[in-house]
């Protein structure tokens, strides 16, 4: 399995993040990191985030921004 991160803007447009991620081979490694770089990926202009597990949506939109 492998769990991967998309980046977008409020929009829903797709963003290159800040931080580049690696494909994690648990949930709890994929959650770990982005709770680690959430405030750089929403400096670097993502603001928020799907999480997939071999591609398929596991949940998301989950913004990145305190009031969302």
């Amino acid at each position: 399995m492998a769990w991967t991160w998309r980046f977008e803007k409020s929009d829903g447009t797709e963003v290159q993040p800040a931080v580049e991620p690696e494909e994690f081979s648990t949930q709890g490694d994929a959650e770990s990191w982005i709770g680690e770089v959430w405030r750089e990926l929403r400096e670097g202009g993502a603001d928020q985030v799907f999480l997939y597990e071999d591609g398929g949506r596991v949940y998301g939109p989950m913004s990145l921004h305190a009031d969302g």
